[in-house]
């Protein structure tokens, strides 16, 4: 891992309405590490998430990827951000019902131009890796929950991204399959080299990790990378 952060957040704050739900964050995510931002519900832990890939704007501070400035980039480049460089995992996978498996995987890379044939080809590989190779040709309402996860982080690596959002990745799954779902991310994103931003509430989710972040109140403060 490189000393200089990836990705970089300081005094992020957010508030809905009246409400405030970020008062202020650093934090600091190096190539390659897995840090997982730790805090109970409702303490601002995807507020923050959502602000670092750039799905929400912050309302103030400052946030750069790979030297970039992202705060001030357009919606269109945003969304071409998170379609090359950034991946995503949700707790209930959110993958589209009407696609097979396969399909789901290989829709990042689709949106990107790639060819069907290609797409689906790596589609096939990642769902090996995954061990959900079984899965390919059903849809996600006829395979379980634990296949459908690995199915999303499948879909979240297909396009070799350099970062890894994943935001209670095993919060709807039972503990074995919490911890073949974890097991299986972080051993991907290490030997790919992606960096993982994961959140949760759960220590035996965060132990996969290098290094925790705590959110409370809104309030953040990652101590390697404050200012």
């Amino acid at each position: 891992m490189t000393t200089a952060p990836l990705l970089h957040a300081t005094g992020l704050t957010k508030a809905y309405g009246s409400t405030p739900a970020l008062k202020g964050a650093s934090f600091g995510l190096r190539a390659g590490e897995v840090v997982a931002v730790m805090g109970p519900s409702g303490s601002g832990k995807s507020t923050l998430l959502h602000c670092l890939a750039g799905i929400v704007r912050p309302d103030a501070g400052t946030l750069t990827y790979a030297g970039r400035e992202l705060t001030g980039l357009s919606d269109t480049g945003l969304s071409t951000l998170r379609r090359t460089d950034f991946g995503f995992v949700f707790q209930f996978g959110q993958l589209v019902p009407e696609l097979t498996c396969v399909e789901n995987v290989a829709l990042p890379l689709r949106l990107n131009g790639e060819r069907r044939k290609a797409a689906e080809a790596k589609a096939a590989e990642w769902l090996t890796r995954l061990e959900v190779e079984a899965t390919a040709g059903k849809r996600p309402g006829e395979i379980s929950g634990g296949q459908g996860q690995r199915v999303a982080v499948a879909r979240a690596l297909v396009t070799a991204p350099r970062v890894i959002f994943a935001d209670e990745p095993t919060g709807a799954l039972d503990s074995l399959n919490g911890e073949r779902v974890m097991r299986l991310l972080t051993e991907a994103s290490r030997d790919t080299g992606a960096a993982v931003v994961l959140v949760t509430h759960e220590a035996r989710v965060a132990a996969y990790s290098d290094r925790e972040v705590v959110v409370r109140d809104g309030s953040v403060r990652d101590a390697e990378w404050a200012e």
